[in-house]
């Protein structure tokens, strides 16, 4: 197994790390942090225009057709910022699902419109009794005369305030498991009757939306036949996975480096506080929280890549990443004490995505039963 970075994939680093440097330092984020919306027009079309929303889409589909890894290489040096927006929802999580689930027709319509920046997507599948299995989708999609009509509310919706498109996962019929019956179905988040907003406590991009009475035609439902929507969301969320996960590297790494920073600049007796055993510790835990997540997420990268059965390295990663960048910007506020704290500083930028991303998707808890279920335990 070789996880080291081809020559394309040391350039593509080399240079999202100088544009993440150059476009969002840090009083660029800290304004965009109390902003309703995580991006900008402009951020977005530069991203856009550097090829950077359709990596992970083919080349016949509008997208670069990069490998799965090109976009956790990317992803990792976006995680540094860390720079917010719709980015994983739309161009990785929402691509895939389209890719998996969707017609040729719809394919054809929605993803050059996601690579080019022209359609922003998100997914809205929990809902108030909180999970990220089939049997959480309770939302009804009534048939109606040539489409379905929806009501309901789905909380927890990553940037819904951002997308022009929402795809709800609903159910169209009863069926005798869990996953039967469930349908994915994209809405205009313009149409009547659909609400979002932001949901206080969270990182600005967390939201709810409440559909009320919103009709949407039989051409909204991706797929061609309904209620068999589950395993290709199934499937769309396992190659997507990993990709957060090297998100979330990127933010562990770069609280990483600003806890050594400031352990060898910060002075308490007359020494650097570095050379304190207890702030060793802490930078120490700190290390192997980022090594765990680096090296899981990437192996199962690579399998998935090569078309390997991933399942279980996908459950891993996405539990380990999940807790350790919880843990390490826990370590990392140790390290600077009440600095920490102070948002101008910039370390709280990382510890709130870290708290809202531990459930995204599923929290460690979560994989971790999957992880048992796909081992076969």
């Amino acid at each position: 197994m070789d996880l080291s970075l081809n020559e394309n994939q040391e350039m593509l680093k080399n240079s999202a790390r100088e544009f993440v440097q150059r476009e969002y330092p840090k009083d660029t984020l800290l304004e965009m942090d109390r902003q309703d919306v995580g991006y900008t027009d402009e951020g977005w079309r530069q991203i856009a225009q550097l090829g950077w929303l359709g990596i992970a889409i083919p080349q016949e589909y509008g997208g670069e057709g990069g490998s799965l890894t090109d976009a956790g290489v990317l992803f990792q040096e976006l995680g540094r910022g860390p720079v917010p927006g719709p980015l994983f929802a739309s161009s990785v999580l929402g691509a895939n699902i389209v890719l998996e689930a969707g017609r040729e027709d719809q394919k054809r319509q929605i993803l050059p419109a996601i690579a080019s920046g022209n359609q922003i997507l998100t997914l809205a599948l929990s809902e108030a009794d909180y999970g990220w299995a089939p049997e959480n989708v309770q939302m009804v999609a009534e048939r109606t005369n040539g489409g379905y009509r929806l009501n309901g509310v789905k909380p927890f919706a990553q940037d819904a305030a951002s997308a022009s498109h929402i795809i709800c996962a609903v159910r169209t019929q009863n069926g005798g498991g869990p996953s039967d019956g469930v349908s994915l179905v994209v809405v205009d988040a313009n149409s009547p009757g659909v609400s979002v907003r932001n949901l206080p406590g969270f990182i600005r991009s967390n939201a709810e939306v409440k559909l009320d009475s919103v009709e949407v035609p039989d051409s909204a439902l991706l797929g061609e036949q309904p209620g068999q929507g589950w395993p290709a969301l199934e499937k769309a969320v396992e190659r997507s996975i990993p990709i957060l996960c090297a998100y979330k590297v990127g933010g562990s790494e770069a609280v990483y480096e600003m806890s050594v920073e400031y352990s060898r600049t910060r002075i308490q007796f007359s020494v650097p506080i570095g050379r304190f055993q207890r702030v060793q510790d802490h930078i120490i835990n700190l290390v192997n929280q980022l090594d765990a997540a680096r090296w899981t997420t990437y192996e199962a990268l690579w399998k998935l890549d090569l078309g390997r059965p991933a399942a279980s390295s996908v459950h891993l990663a996405k539990a380990v990443s999940s807790e350790a960048f919880y843990q390490a910007c826990n370590h990392a506020h140790e390290v600077h004490a009440g600095l920490g704290s102070m948002n101008e500083y910039g370390l709280t930028l990382y510890t709130k995505l870290s708290r809202s991303l531990l459930h995204y998707l599923g929290d460690p808890r979560f994989h971790k039963k999957k992880l048992a279920e796909a081992l076969e335990l």
